[in-house]
């Protein structure tokens, strides 16, 4: 049964409350209700040809009674029913928490009996079990079980009165209803439990109305805020924000092409800026004899991929003076000239720097 239009979709003069009897024993299960079609040793119903209950009822019955929380007591006489009328305690008999349907009827399994309660039913002093229940009216179909009492007399003087006083317990007036959804609704809204109250409604309520208020002030202090007004008004600027996004303005915007011509620019003018340093750097190389001709195309090439490597190494490098200058003051060549071999401290230059006589003899500076 679906509990949360239980209320809702049966009004009060639809519904009936009855009770019955069935022998009982001091076993932990006890039959509650009879399958099939059933009536009460007292004539019972009036209103209906019969109770009845099968395998699908039960099943929506049972769905019903497991929700609840506290389990469900078996007292003396229906004392929990009358005590309102007679101020009398209802003291329990036992209790159950588990039902089952069988082939011969609706069972509690798992009841638990008080020291009391056995023993006035092993001594015979109690001798059947009297299940409350109520049913539809029309066709005397049973929809939920209440609880149920020891008894010796079923048919109950005032039963029906009584029941009919506990209809407001089952089925709330409609201004109780209407609250009852609303708070439904509020938890459905604020994404709360089922089972949050009435105070943490209320509570996660006004934390929504103060986030309103701090985040749009200006709108939640208009005389003629609406909720559902905002809703759809940021729904729409949330509309017309994708829809610019999934079609941007042409004219707001760098074209594509003007963006490329300006990256490459950029790109040619870095380029000769690199281009200007490396030269300035591998020329200066050269002067002071840090590097060699033959070495003047490699550094070139070194400093365009990675400058700071290339000044590591040229400022690593001693200068040679064989390179940057005359080394004969202006005088012929003791050794190195065309034809002439070469002194014992160019041919160590030629062996550190990896190269030939011939080349050393081009890269020395000619005499004057």
């Amino acid at each position: 049964m679906d509990r949360k239009h239980f209320f809702q979709n049966q009004p009060a003069a639809a519904v009936g409350i009855a009770a019955c009897a069935i022998s009982v024993t001091a076993a932990n299960e006890i039959q509650l209700l009879p399958a099939g079609q059933f009536r009460a040793t007292d004539g019972r119903p009036h209103d209906v040809p019969h109770w009845q209950i099968d395998a699908e009822r039960a099943a929506r019955i049972i769905d019903e009674f497991l929700t609840r929380k506290n389990r469900t007591v078996v007292d003396y006489e229906h004392q929990t029913l009358l005590t309102a009328q007679n101020g009398q305690p209802a003291p329990a008999a036992a209790w159950f928490s588990q039902i089952e349907w069988r082939d011969s009827g609706l069972y509690a399994i798992d009841v638990e009996w008080t020291a009391r309660a056995s023993q006035m039913i092993e001594s015979g002093e109690y001798r059947y079990i009297s299940p409350v229940f109520t049913y539809d009216k029309q066709t005397g179909a049973v929809k939920r079980l209440l609880n149920a009492a020891l008894t010796n007399n079923p048919a109950l003087d005032g039963m029906d009165a009584v029941a009919a006083s506990q209809i407001n317990l089952l089925y709330p007036d409609k201004e109780s209803l209407t609250m009852n959804e609303l708070l439904e609704q509020l938890r459905w809204l604020l994404n709360l439990p089922v089972t949050a109250t009435t105070e943490e409604v209320v509570a996660e309520l006004q934390k929504a109305i103060d986030q309103l208020k701090a985040s749009a002030p200006a709108v939640a202090s208009r005389a003629d805020f609406h909720l559902v007004a905002l809703v759809n008004g940021l729904n729409a600027q949330i509309t017309t924000l994708r829809a610019v996004a999934d079609n941007p303005d042409p004219a707001r915007f760098v074209p594509v092409a003007a963006m490329q011509a300006l990256q490459g620019e950029l790109a040619s003018l870095k380029a000769e800026q690199s281009e200007r340093t490396v030269n300035e750097v591998v020329e200066s190389a050269l002067a002071e004899g840090r590097l060699l001709p033959v070495q003047e195309n490699w550094a070139r090439d070194l400093g365009k991929k990675d400058l700071a490597s290339l000044t590591a190494y040229l400022e690593a490098s001693q200068p040679i003076a064989a390179l940057s200058g005359n080394q004969t003051g202006g005088k012929p060549p003791a050794g190195g000239g065309e034809g002439e071999p070469l002194t014992d401290e160019q041919l160590t230059l030629c062996r550190v720097m990896n190269i030939s006589p011939e080349d050393f003899r081009k890269n020395l500076r000619p005499s004057d």
